[in-house]
């Protein structure tokens, strides 16, 4: 099965960031494929390479690693990012700022879109 992953929060907003990031480790671990990943609202802040939480994981690090791993398309929203100040040279390794058809594409190419956050 193919997989389309939405995340709407930030990394430390709530627990949606690591569901998330836990439920695509978990998919790619049974062999399924993602698609890709689509960050988008708050969700966009998962992007950000200058988010350091002291004496907490580091969501940032953690999906740049399941990128580089996996060789995954993760996408910030350009209009989300733009409203929030990120941009691309705040952006973690592997991500990329694209408009919303780059999630229409995800979701057309996928058998199933997941959303965490709301």
């Amino acid at each position: 099965m193919r997989f389309s992953i939405l995340v709407l929060e930030s990394p430390y907003q709530r627990q949606a960031a690591d569901s998330a990031y836990r439920f695509a480790r978990a998919v790619l671990e049974k062999g399924h494929q993602i698609r890709g990943i689509f960050f988008y609202m708050n969700g966009v802040h998962n992007a950000n390479k200058y988010q350091k939480p002291p004496g907490e994981r580091n969501l940032g690090t953690l999906w740049t690693q399941l990128q580089q791993e996996h060789n995954l398309d993760f996408v910030a929203c350009i209009a989300a990012s733009t409203w929030r100040g990120m941009n691309e040279d705040l952006a973690l390794p592997g991500f990329r700022i694209a408009g919303l058809g780059q999630l229409a594409l995800m979701i057309q190419e996928s058998d199933r879109l997941v959303t965490f956050g709301g």
